[in-house]
């Protein structure tokens, strides 16, 4: 399967879970891939992975936060690959959980600044390149916290992820007479670092939880949200734009 053969693709936290998932499939769909993440060490070996199975990426670490960033990772791709064809802004926290009134200010801004904020400094700098191409896919990670369902404790992140589809809408009625593409992938519960379902003090009775929130009874596997982002962002997906597409499992529509 090469359906994104000699294209160049952006891939945001990608030194795990689902970024990381995402990077490896572009990039054995074809894609010449442009990894970022904090974690520097992560995403070195992130590239030798890719390169060990004939793949060709590149490394720039930094936080999404960061303007500087977003603008390195949009020349990177330009210098090394010659453009820019998706861009997959994934990166993004939880945050900490707790009931609105004991949420500082601090934490507020941090959630929206690391998943809404970076979403706009991204695509500020990656729609100029696809525009240079004709045409591409922009796709950012939201989530069905915010879009079907709300959770205690889930304020800020619900905010943050709802704004980012409010941005991909509009993004998407302004880009698609230039060709390009622009949707928002809403996963479900996913086995990443980053879940609840991982957090030290987390039980086995979290676990259950989560999965039955879901009408699969379980959570996905970051390959499997992986493979929903590599459709949005292939030619696969050429007559789909401006959608909030659920990956979750059904979580959104189970009440067993």
């Amino acid at each position: 399967m090469n359906s994104l053969a000699d294209k160049v693709a952006i891939v945001t936290g990608a030194s795990s879970g689902i970024g990381h998932a995402a990077a490896r499939l572009f990039a054995s769909a074809g894609a010449k891939v442009v990894v970022s993440a904090r974690r520097k060490e992560e995403l070195d070996a992130l590239v030798e992975a890719i390169a060990r199975d004939g793949g060709s990426a590149v490394a720039v670490s930094g936080d999404v936060r960061d303007e500087g960033l977003a603008e390195r990772l949009v020349t990177t791709a330009i210098e090394r690959f010659g453009g820019l064809d998706v861009a997959f802004n994934n990166a993004g926290i939880v945050g900490p959980m707790a009931p609105l009134q004991d949420m500082s200010p601090s934490d507020w801004q941090d959630i929206l600044e690391t998943n809404l904020t970076a979403a706009f400094l991204g695509a500020k700098y990656q729609v100029p390149a696809l525009l240079q191409r004709g045409g591409g896919s922009l796709l950012f990670t939201s989530s069905f916290v915010g879009h079907t369902v709300g959770m205690p404790g889930m304020a800020a992140y619900a905010a943050s992820k709802a704004g980012i589809l409010g941005l991909m809408k509009c993004l998407s009625a302004e880009l698609g007479p230039n060709g390009i593409r622009v949707n928002a992938l809403l996963p479900g519960g996913t086995d990443t670092p980053a879940s609840i379902t991982n957090a030290p003090d987390a039980g086995a009775e979290v676990l259950a939880f989560v999965e039955n929130l879901h009408a699969l009874k379980r959570m996905a596997t970051p390959e499997e949200i992986a493979r929903a982002a590599l459709y949005m962002a292939s030619d696969d997906a050429s007559f789909v734009t401006g959608t909030a597409m659920l990956a979750d499992g059904g979580a959104s529509i189970s009440r067993t």
